[in-house]
């Protein structure tokens, strides 16, 4: 992948990849830095990086990966975030149903969190979640099956039938 396709990547891809990762996350501004993290490791790997092989996959995956590991280190270190280096953001403020869906969506397992995100969110196939993330296409069907069930209950009205499995 030359420059000129790499920055044509950046362009067309940081933005989704970002509401994908801050979906799993559930902070946005950790999500913006794990994901421009994941686009300077992806520059420097660009000459192996090819088109055909997804490249926003691999991006996708290193993003995330950045962003568990940033989060083990500060649960370890039992830390709570600087509120100061936060970004007070620039834009208008999150929808209620975006803020609705994070907080079911962070009530949800990490596996079914993330088969949903990189499923519904991200448009990846079945298929392409189960490579993803490393399982079999059952049970990437099961964890979606299983989220969108706990995802009803979190978002209605009513109160949830039961513990989210």
């Amino acid at each position: 992948m030359d420059t000129e396709e790499f920055d044509a990547l950046y362009r067309a891809s940081f933005g989704s990849l970002v509401s994908q990762v801050y979906a799993m996350c559930g902070n946005r501004s950790e999500a913006q830095d794990c994901v421009q993290e994941a686009f300077i490791r992806a520059w420097d790997q660009r000459h192996k990086l090819d088109r055909a092989s997804s490249p926003q996959g691999w991006i996708r995956t290193t993003a995330y990966r950045i962003a568990v590991s940033r989060w083990r280190r500060s649960r370890l270190a039992r830390r709570a975030p600087d509120r100061a280096l936060q970004d007070p953001g620039d834009h208008a403020g999150p929808d209620v149903d975006g803020v609705a869906l994070t907080r079911a969506l962070q009530q949800l397992p990490v596996d079914q969190r993330r088969a949903i995100v990189l499923h519904h969110l991200a448009d990846l196939s079945v298929a392409d979640v189960a490579r993803e993330v490393g399982a079999p296409v059952g049970t990437v069907k099961a964890r979606l099956s299983r989220g969108r069930a706990a995802l009803a209950d979190l978002l209605s009205d009513h109160e949830p039938r039961g513990e989210v499995r």
